[in-house]
């Protein structure tokens, strides 16, 4: 059952004493959320849902609210449905839950926030902070394993993170807290996840650990148990000392890293973790000895972008027995298959040095109609070469061209993947 707008005004007002304001970063305030909430607000959601929203019926149905709704309600109808397809790659239930533009695009998927979460579940504490909990994201994940406090300024955020975790079913498990994080007393919690902003009010991203907002160095009062969610491009340099560094993809797309400090620390300084399998690869598993550099063999291996990261190339070398193909590039080589969750296999047809009419005559030869163009260490652009190929033959006739060094020279390995 959703929160009447009599519960949820009540909701700010008597719990905090303050009165909500327009969140200017969001096209959904107080009020409209309040309606949206509402059996009205409901059900204009449900029919505003059905069909999806589309390129082609967007202005059509956003015309048909404008005349039924005062606008403010109408454009929250309208961002709220669009917001909800755009979750549901994120979130299972996103067809229920709320969301802002800014908030969404942050937010962790509900694989990672589940992941996540069993660390602290595993470490048995029953008060966990979320602080700037924003729309709750982690907050469903985090009060399935334990009381949770969100504390969260916006008021918009606030609220909905709180209806979040409810269509989740742990709304009892979940405490709202409007506070400044950076006015905010410490209160007494066994753990602490802390999500900073990584972007400013116009939505550039913050490229420094120093520029997140509030600063990481605000976790720091809340005790010895913490976990930070980071950019994964984090400089080596800002990861604070005696952390674990935990890089996660999913589904091989690079997502975030997490700053693990106390007990929730696993004994690891690095970690490269591959959602939704929850393979792992950590710095213990590093060889005692250099993996050597080879020539090209039969496979080549693109190592997940997670074990980049994570400066864990050579220990899955190791696990692999493979070889480099260069000291400063991450590719790995082998004469015999090996299966791994761990990178990308493919079987090498060809390597020769990088040469732009040799390579065109090659693949004119062979009949080549297309090419997919990946490129490590060079600084060729993949559409321009493309161009620069100009290719004539059948386009199922396909190949993979890896522009890439060996041993130090620019080189281009060619092949295919093998699936």
């Amino acid at each position: 059952m959703a929160i009447s707008p009599t519960r949820l005004s009540a909701f700010f007002v008597s719990a905090w004493g303050f009165h909500p304001q327009v969140n200017w970063h969001t096209l959904v305030t107080i009020d409209n959320l309040q309606f949206l909430l509402s059996i009205e607000g409901e059900r204009w959601l449900k029919d505003t849902a059905v069909p999806p929203l589309t390129p082609h019926n967007h202005l059509q149905i956003a015309a048909q609210l404008r005349q039924q709704l005062p606008p403010a309600q109408a454009q929250a109808v309208l961002e709220t449905v669009i917001l909800r397809q755009q979750a549901a790659a994120k979130f299972s239930r996103a067809g229920q839950m709320f969301f802002t533009r800014p908030a969404l695009e942050q937010a962790s998927s509900e694989t990672i926030s589940h992941y996540r979460a069993q660390r602290f579940a595993r470490a048995g504490y029953t008060h966990i902070a979320d602080l700037g909990c924003s729309i709750g994201g982690d907050a469903l994940a985090l009060a399935a394993v334990a009381h949770v406090t969100g504390v969260e300024w916006d008021a918009v955020r606030l609220a909905m993170s709180q209806e979040n975790v409810r269509v989740y079913g742990h709304g009892a498990q979940f405490h709202p807290l409007q506070a400044d994080l950076l006015a905010l007393t410490p209160f007494l919690v066994d753990a602490v996840f802390f999500d900073p902003a990584r972007r400013d009010e116009h939505g550039r991203r913050f490229h420094s650990v120093y520029q997140y907002q509030p600063p990481l160095s605000l976790v720091g009062r809340w005790g010895a148990h913490t976990a930070v969610k980071v950019s994964p491009a984090i400089d080596y340099a800002e990861i604070p000392p005696g952390t674990e560094a935990e890089f996660i993809s999913l589904g091989g797309d690079m997502k975030e890293c997490i700053l693990w400090a106390g007990d929730l620390r696993s004994g690891v300084n690095r970690r490269a973790t591959l959602l939704p399998g929850a393979h792992t690869l950590t710095d213990t598993d590093l060889p005692a000895q250099p993996i050597p550099v080879t020539a090209v063999g039969d496979y080549l291996y693109e190592p997940d972008s997670a074990v980049i990261r994570a400066h864990l190339v050579e220990a899955l070398a190791y696990q692999l027995d493979a070889s480099k193909i260069d000291e400063e590039i991450a590719y790995l080589t082998s004469d015999t298959p090996q299966e791994t969750p761990f990178a990308r296999r493919y079987v090498v047809e060809g390597v020769r040095p990088f040469q732009l009419k040799q390579l065109r005559h090659l693949l004119h030869q062979q009949q080549i109609g297309s090419v997919t163009i990946k490129k490590r260490g060079s600084p060729l652009e993949p559409e321009q070469l493309k161009r620069r190929l100009r290719l004539t033959g059948p386009p199922e006739n396909h190949r993979i061209l890896f522009l890439t060094h060996i041993r130090g020279e620019p080189s281009v390995i060619i092949g295919w993947e093998d699936k």
